[in-house]
């Protein structure tokens, strides 16, 4: 076989073994075996190439990776948060970029088409919560409906409901794709729609300043979560090298690990919405603090940090390069 088609027949599996460094022992074993058989036929037949020397490092990385994991369970956790989602996070940038956008656009739309017709905004959000919303707003307390339930009561309901839609907008991925971008365009006519309201009202800032204090990490989960069911989608529909059950299992996996990575922001957007946007006279310095700390913990984890992780695993990987 020619080196060109060696490397092309494999250079996706390398990537995946590269990039998405599984933590398991035994796919670890099996990717360390499917290493050494590839870099055995390397040698045989491309002993001074650059390819032979690249599976050379690869393959030692995932040995030392086998006896990394040998380490007490406790620190698994550490590393699932520190390192583990983080490269799955960046090995999938590009599938939550096409969620946001997608997102976006359709809040975008709708908040276009509000702006034609307000009667648009009562189709969207329905005329029993713009009356409801209506007579809060007659009474001078217009975010009045976050302060009517209990406050452990509304936490849990919105924290049980945010999990649910979320991983609904993650399991529309095995519609091929379809149901996600569904339920993506399902909450971003809301949102769009919704905030077209109130600043059609004339409370247009003020609702930023109060409803997106919880909004932003609840939004960017739904988000996160339409990237997580496009990992599952496309692995359904673009198999790459892998058979597509085992890429199918694949993207389950890394789109259940972002789930998992959800789980706390649920729960903090669910305890902000519960406990703190209730008091919608707070001080706008504060509330202005706490919309900059959420979006700059979600850019900052999500973005940026996976960036980092990845460059220092690239370094690292460098520095075994030149020792084998």
């Amino acid at each position: 076989m020619r080196e060109g088609l060696f490397i092309k027949k494999n250079i996706e599996k390398w990537k995946g073994y590269q990039y998405q460094q599984s933590t398991d022992p035994d796919e670890m074993a099996q990717e360390f075996t499917e290493l050494v058989n590839d870099l055995g036929y390397a040698k045989t037949f491309y002993p001074h190439s650059k390819v032979t020397q690249y599976l050379n490092g690869l393959a030692s990385r995932t040995y030392l990776g086998i006896y990394q994991n040998k380490k007490e369970e406790r620190s698994r956790i550490w590393r699932f948060w520190k390192t583990e989602l983080p490269m799955v996070v960046r090995a999938h940038h590009r599938e939550l970029l096409y969620a946001f956008l997608l997102f976006v656009s359709f809040a975008v739309m709708a908040a276009f088409s509000a702006a034609q017709d307000q009667q648009f905004v009562r189709g969207i959000l329905g005329e029993g919560y713009i009356q409801m919303t209506e007579r809060n707003i007659a009474k001078g307390d217009p975010f009045g409906v976050y302060k009517d339930a209990n406050q452990w009561q509304m936490f849990l309901t919105i924290a049980l409901n945010n999990i649910k839609v979320s991983f609904m907008v993650f399991i529309g991925g095995l519609l091929l794709n379809i149901g996600t971008a569904w339920m993506l365009f399902d909450n971003g006519m809301m949102l769009g729609a919704f905030q077209s309201f109130f600043f059609l009202q004339g409370l247009g800032w003020e609702s930023v300043l109060v409803v997106w204090i919880h909004g932003a990490l609840e939004i960017s989960s739904i988000i996160i979560a339409g990237g997580a069911g496009f990992i599952l989608g496309n692995s359904i529909l673009f198999p790459k090298t892998y058979k597509r059950l085992d890429s199918l299992k694949k993207g389950a996996r890394d789109g259940l690990k972002l789930m998992i990575g959800l789980i706390p922001i649920f729960i903090a957007a669910a305890f902000l919405e519960g406990f703190i946007t209730r008091y919608s006279s707070m001080p706008k310095p504060l509330s202005i603090s706490i919309l900059v700390i959420s979006f700059g913990f979600i850019i900052w984890y999500f973005i940026i940090y996976p960036v980092r992780v990845q460059r220092k695993m690239t370094d690292r990987q460098k520095q075994v390069n030149i020792l084998a």
